[in-house]
């Protein structure tokens, strides 16, 4: 088959298009999925570029939650995969076979539902989508048929970005009529989080750039607050919430933004009801925040450092899409040997771009890839 092999750490020269690569045999209890796209996620980069240190800021490496690295070469990447199942493994009834289905992405430490202490992937601690096909655990390749859904935009809606950014949601405690701040709001993250606060009754505040404030607004956001100016930021925030300070932020950015976002919690404590909550899953603006530890426990803000989520949340997000409650924010479709430039695309996207890339091997381009490709490139 083809496939994407990445060969080791550093820049898209390390990805390598082979046309050879064996074709997966489903061990028991899985299913040998036909893929069709595969939405691709800023985690992609940060592992191929060992953008993951936890000991020392300028290490190269990848996450080791268990002890030992789980990410060798070569690697097939790519998390969010929809497809076709086309061959089942012993135990794996034969009606399976024509499903078509999105990928829940985790590779899950144990049978627990309600905890993932040790979070690793597909693309990642095993091969991923970025191929024609994968081999998945059947119990996580879940049966969407919705016909109004084409495959490259179910993949948009993969369980990398939607279930991380519910998991935000559900660490935070985030509750109905609750205002809640998402930054990076225009990324895949951003624009799940902007649907799931509305699915649950909460009031998204979106942080991004000006010119994506309608197509924000559509998605479900109450109001769009441009970064800017630091000094003015909070008072532009409390001017888009009539002055109430944020119950919860949805942190994607780090850097020397979070403590602001702090800021737009506690500027009247007087008037708030919950604790301050602070979940964060990215650092797109930077790896290291100053805060102010006495304003951390003084104010009693809650932080929650978040990673991926659970079986549960899975299955809650895929019954949301299944009922046409979430949908798909799709920038653009990129061939599989193409993945470089979608890579450098993806990193060098401007002000234009808004929700998620996806990947879709050449054999699939012409029915799943070609409807969605960029102006031009079709």
């Amino acid at each position: 088959m083809a496939a994407m092999l990445l060969t080791g750490h550093g820049d898209v020269d390390r990805l390598v298009y082979r046309t050879d690569v064996s074709v997966p045999t489903p061990a028991r209890g899985e299913v040998l999925v036909r893929v069709t796209a595969t939405a691709k996620n800023n985690t992609d980069r940060k592992a191929r570029e060992g953008l993951y240190p936890t000991k020392d800021k300028g290490e190269v490496t990848s996450f080791a939650m268990g002890g030992s690295p789980t990410l060798t070469f070569p690697r097939i990447q790519g998390a969010d995969v929809a497809g076709r199942v086309v061959a089942v493994g012993e135990g794996v009834p034969a009606a399976r076979l024509g499903e078509r289905g999105l990928l829940d992405f985790n590779l899950y430490p144990d049978a627990r539902r309600d905890l993932n202490l040790m979070p690793d992937y597909y693309g990642h601690g095993a091969d991923g989508g970025f191929a024609e096909y994968v081999a998945v655990p059947a119990d996580q390749f879940h049966h969407v048929p919705n016909p109004e859904l084409a495959d490259a935009e179910l993949a948009a809606m993969g369980m990398c970005s939607y279930q991380t950014a519910y998991h935000m949601m559900t660490s935070a405690r985030v509750a109905a009529g609750e205002r809640v701040l998402v930054t990076g709001a225009s990324g895949g993250v951003g624009t799940a989080l902007i649907q799931l606060c509305r699915t649950v009754g909460a009031i998204p505040y979106a942080v991004s750039q000006p010119d994506k404030a309608d197509a924000l607004r559509s998605l479900g956001a109450e109001a769009v607050i441009d970064r800017g100016d630091l000094p003015t930021f909070v008072d532009r925030v409390l001017e888009a919430t009539d002055g109430t300070p944020i119950d919860a932020v949805m942190d994607l950015v780090g850097g020397e933004m979070t403590d602001r976002f702090i800021d737009t919690m506690i500027v009247d404590m007087a008037r708030r009801t919950t604790y301050p909550r602070l979940s964060i899953a990215g650092a797109s603006g930077g790896n290291l925040s100053e805060l102010m530890w006495t304003r951390i426990y003084l104010y009693q803000v809650q932080i929650f450092g978040v990673s991926h989520g659970t079986r549960e949340e899975a299955e809650q997000l895929v019954a949301w899409i299944r009922e046409g409650r979430l949908k798909p924010v799709l920038h653009a479709a990129f061939k599989l040997s193409e993945l470089h430039e979608a890579e450098r695309y993806f990193v060098n996207r401007g002000s234009h771009y808004l929700g998620k890339i996806v990947i879709v091997p050449d054999a699939q381009w012409q029915e799943h890839g070609a409807p969605f490709a960029l102006e031009g490139t079709k």
